[in-house]
């Protein structure tokens, strides 16, 4: 099973037990430590063993560097010491950097800031550039966590609660991960059927009107009032117009709206005509059509018969003509 690999940074001699305790505490969470002092960075024999350093950290997760008040064995690619390079090096790659001053030296170093122009000597460094590179260090935008310590267990306790918050943000983001894959599928979904719609759209130009009159020559309207007139062929009927001009022929004349007892006008218009002393009346509702006079598509298990009315009332007069 793959484990986060953890490299520690620091001068040694003066900093051995921090190194051990801290290994002890990467060993008991599962982790693996990786150290210079203990083999396990391989040496190849081409190159000076700090590059090999160097490289190492490439392979790890995360970089936990320690600073004490020996600034160390200088590095042959300039004037920094080897263990700042290895800090320098981590970030440059993007990893996890968490850094760990001396408490006495981190206070100094604000003796140093007043005093960083004199060629003062300091209590708690063996050098300057020590002092240079916590400035460095202070100095960048991001990935510069910077915290004191008297003791091991400083370090270790801050620890645990930055790795806790790093497991956390982990599932956080897992769980983000999913949402962001969702999105994604449904922008690509999205994005097919529209492509599709597109498509259709560009193939089916000009059959807008064809594919308009099959929905209308199925009309419950067109049904009923091909049976109430008795018409043995196929029609539509695409609004108020064709209505009227359909009934017209048949010898009915619009009436207009049509009044309830109480004499209030309702959502009807009255078609009639008179034949041999009866009189025909057809109410159709105004709900069958929008604003503009087209016809509302109305599936057949949606018609109610109160959208189409009709009545024979006897009549004196029998001058018409017949259907």
């Amino acid at each position: 099973m793959a484990k986060p690999r953890i490299f520690i940074s620091s001068t040694f001699y003066d900093l051995r037990q921090v190194r051990a305790d801290l290994d002890m505490f990467i060993g008991s969470l599962g982790y693996e430590s990786v150290k210079n002092d203990d083999g396990d960075i391989p040496y190849g024999k081409d190159e000076a063993l700090e590059e090999y350093c160097y490289k190492e950290i490439k392979n790890v997760d995360i970089l936990i560097s320690i600073i004490g008040g020996r600034f160390g064995t200088e590095s042959k690619r300039s004037m920094s010491s080897i263990s700042q390079i290895e800090v320098k090096t981590a970030l440059k790659e993007g990893k996890q950097v968490y850094i760990f001053i001396e408490q006495n030296v981190l206070a100094e170093y604000e003796t140093y800031l007043l005093n960083k122009d004199s060629e003062m000597k300091f209590r708690y460094v063996d050098d300057k550039r020590i002092y240079q590179f916590i400035e460095e260090i202070k100095g960048l935008k991001a990935n510069n966590n910077i915290k004191g310590f008297e003791t091991a267990s400083d370090i270790t306790k801050y620890l645990k609660e930055q790795f806790a918050g790093l497991f956390q943000r982990f599932l956080d983001e897992q769980t983000r991960l999913k949402e962001v894959s969702l999105i994604g599928n449904l922008e690509k979904t999205a994005e097919t059927l529209n492509k599709l719609v597109n498509y259709l759209s560009d193939e089916n130009k000009g059959q807008a009107e064809e594919i308009n009159r099959i929905l209308t020559i199925n009309h419950p309207l067109v049904e009923k009032i091909g049976e109430l007139l008795d018409i043995p062929y196929n029609f539509y009927i695409e609004g108020r117009k064709d209505l009227k001009a359909l009934l017209a022929a048949r010898g009915f004349t619009d009436d207009g709206g049509v009044f309830n007892d109480d004499l209030e006008l309702t959502n009807y218009n009255r078609w009639s005509k008179v034949n041999k002393g009866l009189e025909y009346q057809i109410d159709i509702s105004e709900d069958l059509f929008d604003n503009e006079g087209k016809l509302i598509f109305v599936k057949k298990s949606e018609w109610s018969g109160d959208y189409l009315k009709y009545n024979e009332l006897a009549k004196s007069d029998d001058d018409d003509l017949p259907f």
